[in-house]
């Protein structure tokens, strides 16, 4: 016996707002949500313990005991306000790249965090521990605002001119200023400026390796077009 269909109605509010909002939304959420998590349990154990895993995991250039902290440093902070400083931007650009995807995530965040430790432990100052997630921010900054040149997608070169608006001017104070001041401030201009540099070579090798679905997309969308609003039309459909 076959069913009769029923009609759908209208779409609710709530099955509108799931359709417009992309699906790795709620995943995103939780993962820089957890990130934020670990990062202020690990600023307790760090603090309690009079900061013995900054000195003991943070990255010492050019030693062979400091190579611990490439892996270990971004989840470090010399104080409660260095850790403040960093949480905020950290959580809205990991969000913005977490939106992209979970392998998109790992591979933009491993290959970022590994050229900024290893930048620092190349280039840093002697004698000195380097700590702190702001290699991370840089990078996770540098990735969304340049993605969009390497993509050519309009979308995400406008996010990206919007993040350099807003952000852009922590360029200027994280790495120039600070190679223009230096010994005045105890910030690590190398671990910025080496995030940054990952970001851009994420953003290239991102864009290179999405190029076949990109370039399978757009000839589906050549044969078949779009509407104004982004949806296919089949060929020979007339188009609003």
């Amino acid at each position: 016996m076959t069913m009769p269909t029923l009609p759908t109605g209208p779409a609710t509010p709530a099955r509108r707002g799931s359709m417009l909002l992309p699906a790795a939304v709620r995943p995103a959420a939780v993962t820089v949500g957890v990130l934020a998590v670990v990062l202020v349990l690990v600023q307790t154990a760090n603090s309690v313990t009079g900061y013995w895993l900054d000195a003991h995991l943070g990255i010492q250039a050019r030693t062979v005991a400091g190579l611990d902290g490439v892996l270990a440093a971004p989840l470090l902070h010399a104080s409660w306000q260095h850790l403040l400083s960093n949480i905020v931007p950290l959580v809205i650009f990991g969000f913005l790249v977490m939106v992209g995807g979970v392998r998109q995530f790992v591979a933009v965040t491993v290959l970022v965090w590994l050229v900024s430790g290893l930048g620092v432990w190349l280039v840093g100052p002697a004698h000195a521990v380097t700590v702190g997630a702001s290699g991370l921010v840089f990078g996770w900054l540098a990735y969304l605002v340049s993605r969009g040149i390497f993509t050519r997608t309009l979308s995400q070169i406008l996010v990206g001119v919007l993040l350099l608006a807003i952000w852009g001017g922590i360029f200027w104070t994280g790495i120039v200023h600070v190679v223009l001041t230096p010994g005045s401030s105890g910030v690590s201009w190398q671990g910025h400026l080496f995030g940054a540099i990952g970001g851009v070579l994420a953003a290239f090798l991102v864009a290179r390796a999405d190029g076949p679905r990109r370039r399978r997309a757009a000839a589906v969308g050549g044969a078949g077009g779009s509407d104004r609003f982004g949806t296919a039309v089949p060929p020979g459909l007339p188009r609003s």
